[in-house]
């Protein structure tokens, strides 16, 4: 599903205008990735939880050519579905 899919189907379910249902998700992803970068855990009841996990920067081997590169660190992101987001998607289908 698209950014704009979601978008449409939020607002037609909600009766809202679909440029504040835009705004919402911007400021709730905008939210989630500052959090995030922080690695703070965001915990979203009945949804689920993002955590976030930071890899150190590393040295790595191209196979072809046996050149070392520095990979710089960087913050990944899993997320976690509640039990009910799970029974619920899992029912649907």
């Amino acid at each position: 599903m698209t950014h704009k899919q979601l978008t449409a189907r939020l607002a037609q379910r909600q009766g809202r205008d679909a440029k504040d249902i835009a705004s919402l998700l911007t400021a709730i992803t905008t939210a989630i990735r500052e959090r995030c970068a922080e690695l703070d855990t965001v915990a979203i009841p009945g949804f689920g939880n993002f955590e976030p996990t930071k890899h150190e920067e590393r040295i790595s081997t191209d196979l072809v050519t046996g050149m070392k590169m520095l990979l710089p660190p960087e913050i990944t992101v899993t997320f976690r579905p509640s039990s009910l987001l799970r029974k619920k998607t899992t029912d649907q289908k």
